[in-house]
């Protein structure tokens, strides 16, 4: 696992045009849901995703909203694992979501 160089970076962001750069170490998206548990499953299934890939995001659940932050640590930064990590969740809301 590789740190990403900044055209990597900008490249992978136009695919998931959802996420937010925060600063060079972090990525970010907020979700909405139709109610609160709805949500709470969505975050279920991210935590079971994270494990099996043992990386995980940060989370934070504001009642219908979830916000996932990531980044790599061991990095310092973003790294293709990050952005397998947020299509998968961005999958995860399609099929939570609806």
């Amino acid at each position: 696992m590789e740190r990403l160089s900044e055209e990597q970076i900008e490249k992978e962001l136009e695919a998931v045009p959802d996420w937010k750069r925060l600063d060079e170490k972090w990525i970010a998206r907020k979700y909405r849901f139709k109610d609160f548990l709805n949500g709470v499953r969505f975050v279920d299934q991210v935590a079971a995703y994270a494990e099996e890939k043992q990386h995980h995001p940060f989370i934070s659940i504001d009642y219908k909203a979830v916000t996932l932050k990531i980044s790599s640590w061991q990095m310092k930064g973003l790294t293709d694992l990050d952005f397998e990590m947020v299509n998968h969740f961005d999958e995860l809301y399609d099929a939570t979501a609806k």
